[in-house]
């Protein structure tokens, strides 16, 4: 990997190559994605099975698009019973973490007969997006389903990519299942997420769309916010290490790769206050480049988006480390906790050497969608409040009310709304009338 000490210079052309993996760099996509979305939102299903035809070589028709109770079963014979008890080890950590998120409605009185309160309402059909094709990811499943289950949300809907066979992967299968999906349909890219926006003869329209997924699946999203909310648009997956002379260099270098064999345009980024360290993470990446499958994208990926970055002090380390705003940031110092309190921008932070990023990926609890490409400056993970919506209670009495109607009539006719001012006056006109 690449050493370059953090100097302005080094700064500047950081901050730049990161800004080309943002989804807005892709406007070239945007067209495509665009008359995808009118297809499905005008022919329905039609468009929805020919575009999975086209993309998926799957052929799929009304009959066929939703997941079957026989394939269930299929599936979990076909995943071995160790890798579901994992699972279910892992979705109890999940739940149990997102369970302590959980909002309730509130009401607060006064003697005066004034009642203000917040009602919270779960949504009540969401869609959830898993991503297919190279790999399956069953975490993610996981880790989008549960928050809303505990949420409390009716109707969970869950879409992914079929193979050629018009099957989905097995284990995406049985996560979807012991999370506790709704339905499962077989459909992925721009397609599905049209369908799960504006609804099918097959796929209802939802509320919400959750989820990550490739250029089309990110453009698709944003397109349709506003005839659905969405939780975020995902961008390549990133890490960033704060490290001192106490790391080992072994395990930053591989916590380092568990990100750059995502995809070409993960970014792996050490920043340490130790010019040994960076030295020797460099030479054990180098080392576990021979024996990792996943090398030649691990390789393209640190030559593009990788970085070792050595400061001058933990303060710098920390500061462009709060620019950058990772997706993971892992802090392995002397004293980890100190380093965390001056961490403003992150969107999971691993304290310690036994904290690798990995954990937080699988088993931990928290939730592992996570905001990408700087956007953990003002966005937070996927939780519980994602799938929540609050109403605002308002009750008064015709005293409480009494005591305060000139001051609101006042307040509205300032802002020239009359009818306003009229709609509080006329329940105290035969009092004024009797003065």
């Amino acid at each position: 990997m690449r050493i370059q000490h953090l100097d302005p210079s080094a700064r500047e052309d950081l901050l730049r190559d990161l800004l080309k993996r943002s989804p807005d760099q892709y406007g070239a996509y945007e067209a495509q994605v665009a008359q995808i979305l009118e297809e499905v939102r005008e022919k329905g299903d039609e468009a929805l099975f020919a575009y999975t035809e086209r993309f998926d070589g799957a052929k799929l028709s009304g009959e066929t698009v939703l997941v079957t109770e026989e394939e269930i079963r299929e599936a979990y014979q076909e995943v071995p019973d160790q890798l579901v008890a994992v699972i279910r080890r892992a979705l109890k950590n999940i739940e149990d973490y997102h369970a302590k998120q959980k909002q309730y409605s509130w009401f607060d009185s006064k003697p005066d007969g004034t009642i203000l309160g917040q009602k919270v309402t779960p949504l009540k059909r969401v869609g959830v997006y898993v991503p297919g094709g190279k790999a399956a990811y069953p975490s993610s499943v996981l880790m989008n389903i549960l928050p809303a289950k505990v949420a409390g949300v009716e109707e969970i809907l869950m879409v992914t990519p079929p193979g050629k066979d018009g099957k989905v992967t097995p284990t995406t299968l049985v996560a979807a299942h012991e999370a506790g999906a709704t339905a499962i349909y077989k459909a992925g890219g721009a397609q599905a997420v049209a369908a799960l926006a504006y609804g099918t003869e097959s796929i209802p329209k939802v509320d919400k769309i959750v989820g990550p997924g490739n250029i089309y699946v990110a453009l698709a999203k944003k397109a349709v916010y506003g005839h659905v909310s969405i939780d975020a648009i995902a961008g390549p997956s990133e890490i960033l290490v704060i490290a001192d002379e106490t790391a080992d260099p072994r395990y930053v270098a591989a916590d380092l790769l568990s990100q750059a064999e995502h995809d070409e345009l993960a970014s792996a980024i050490l920043v340490t206050t130790s010019q040994e360290l960076a030295e020797a993470v460099s030479g054990e990446v180098d080392q576990f480049l021979t024996v990792l499958s996943r090398a030649e994208i691990i390789r393209k990926s640190l030559d593009n988006y990788g970085y070792i970055l050595v400061a001058d002090t933990m303060d710098e380390a920390v500061e462009i480390a709060n620019e950058i705003a990772s997706e993971h940031l892992e802090i392995q110092t002397r004293n980890p906790y100190e380093v965390m309190t001056k961490i403003r921008n992150a969107g999971a932070i691993f304290l310690g050497p036994y904290a690798s990023e990995p954990l937080g990926d699988y088993f931990a609890g928290p939730n592992h969608v996570l905001p990408t490409n700087g956007t953990a400056k003002f966005f937070s993970p996927l939780s519980v409040d994602d799938f929540i919506k609050k109403s605002s209670i308002i009750a008064y009495s015709r005293e409480a009310l009494q005591a305060v109607h000139e001051d609101i009539e006042t307040f509205a006719k300032a802002e020239g709304l009359t009818a306003h001012a009229n709609s509080i006056h006329v329940r105290f006109e035969e009092q004024e009338g009797d003065r």
